[in-house]
């Protein structure tokens, strides 16, 4: 049995290389499919966290303007302490910021410490219940020595209602894709399948049963799912990376975060190995059903 799937396996590698450019083929709709779906999952999973860190952030981020002093800042605490429907009002100096930011994006912000430090001190504003967010920003914004005052406002509305529609579209979006792919490869696969057709028929005279013969089509489609991952994981490594530090810059002062690389890379890669390996498989599968049935 050992013996049969050691040929099995090298009947398949001289099948990919006898039909290149039909690999090819099916090679390129398995990479262009898993592209897409990396994308989209990605997506979807960055667009939900962020909706849920602003669904559970019920606090008003009061930006203090750089060049405020101390006895400005204490003013500044007491007003807003005294803000109706303020529970409590907690400052984070620009250091505590700037550590924060070196945590979350690593060792390359390092650059901007000291007087370098590009972030502003801030007064973390808690209120009675999230209804009163809206009102507590409004007040904050027009007082002395406040640079911004954000809680999200109308974007964080925006960014809750686009991710209920990424997440429904996405995944419908996705299983479109994987049908596809599985059609394309099940066609390509069945191209080369019918150039040897005149084989298996040979095969099965001789008394070849029906998994015999499926067993190097199956594994030729596993090792095209397997090529056709490459590249997509490729993308989602370095690509990812880079998205996540270009637009933490702009979330990390509004205390959002996408989801970091160390976390969702890995598992993400995974996941699109898998679905390039069961793709390949089932197009091998679905194209092998019509000659195994005479």
């Amino acid at each position: 049995m050992i013996r049969n799937f050691f040929r099995h396996v090298l009947e398949s590698f001289k099948s990919l290389k006898r039909n290149g450019w039909m690999t090819l083929a099916s090679v390129s709709a398995v990479t262009v499919t898993l592209i897409l779906v990396g994308v989209f999952l990605a997506l979807i999973l960055n667009v939900t966290k962020i909706a849920g860190d602003i669904e559970k952030n019920v606090n008003v981020s009061v930006f203090v303007q750089i060049e405020t002093s101390k006895k400005d800042m204490n003013k500044l605490k007491e007003e807003l302490e005294d803000l109706p429907n303020v529970k409590k009002v907690t400052f984070s100096s620009k250091t505590e910021q700037y550590d924060k930011l070196v945590e979350k994006m690593g060792s390359a912000w390092k650059l901007f410490d000291g007087d370098d430090n590009p972030l502003y001190n801030v007064f973390i504003v808690s209120t009675d219940t999230p209804v009163q967010t809206k009102k507590v920003q409004k007040s904050a914004q027009k007082m002395d020595n406040v640079y911004k005052a954000d809680y999200g406002g109308l974007s964080s509305d925006k960014i809750i209602s686009i991710s209920n529609n990424v997440k429904k579209w996405g995944i419908a979006a996705m299983a479109l894709l994987i049908f596809v792919a599985v059609f394309l490869i099940s066609n390509t696969i069945r191209i080369t399948i019918i150039s040897r057709q005149r084989e298996i028929q040979i095969m099965r005279l001789v008394g070849a049963r029906n998994g015999y013969i499926r067993w190097p089509f199956f594994l030729e489609g596993a090792w095209i799912g397997l090529l056709g991952t490459v590249i997509p994981i490729l993308i989602m490594s370095f690509g990812y990376t880079q998205v996540f530090y270009i637009a933490n810059k702009s979330l990390v002062t509004s205390n959002y975060q996408l989801i970091s690389p160390n976390e969702l890379i890995l598992q993400l890669n995974i996941l699109l190995l898998t679905i390039g390996v069961v793709i390949g498989s089932l197009g091998s599968i679905f194209s092998m059903r019509k000659f195994l049935k005479f």
